[in-house]
């Protein structure tokens, strides 16, 4: 049997002055992995680059999906977690090459104003954006607004970073 080969990522948990965290809609409604309508909500997450450490990954890929670099280093998730996707899902999505992602989380601290946060027009020469929408939410509901194969992920991240708060 084949050992499964996860696509290495980084995720971010973008947390305001208030103690409530970024989430957004994802756009691509079409998309393969969206298996489950409802569940579009998630954070800034996207892939490490063969030349780039994890947490300048996270600095990038929060820029490119929302524009915000006015952040503070919160923490640093214990260790990495990871996700399957569906095995109908797996094979369509990155050419089924990977069974899911492998993923360090970080929580920063938003330290910049609220117009920072434009979601429409991506940065850092991405070229489609991420979200068509955006809200502040509870960092304990984050898990029901996964979709559900990513929902465990979510649960690690949340206990992992629950202590924090407004700041």
């Amino acid at each position: 049997m084949k050992t499964p080969v996860y696509r290495p990522c980084v995720g971010v948990m973008l947390v305001n002055r208030a103690g409530l965290v970024f989430i957004g809609r994802r756009k691509n409604k079409k998309l393969v992995e969206h298996v489950a309508p409802g569940h579009e909500w998630q954070m800034p997450q996207g892939g490490i680059d063969d030349d780039e450490d994890p947490y300048s990954a996270c600095l990038r890929e929060l820029y490119e999906e929302t524009n915000v670099r006015s952040v503070s280093l919160i923490a640093e998730a214990p260790e990495w977690y990871h996700y399957d996707l569906p095995k109908d899902v797996a094979k369509k999505s990155w050419k089924g090459r990977f069974a899911g992602q492998r993923q360090k989380w970080f929580a920063l601290r938003f330290t910049g104003d609220e117009s920072e946060i434009d979601i429409k027009t991506p940065a850092g020469g991405h070229h489609k954006a991420e979200f068509d929408a955006w809200r502040w939410e509870k960092m304990e509901k984050l898990p029901e607004l996964i979709i559900p194969f990513k929902r465990p992920v979510y649960e690690s991240v949340v206990k992992a970073f629950a202590a924090i708060g407004p700041g």
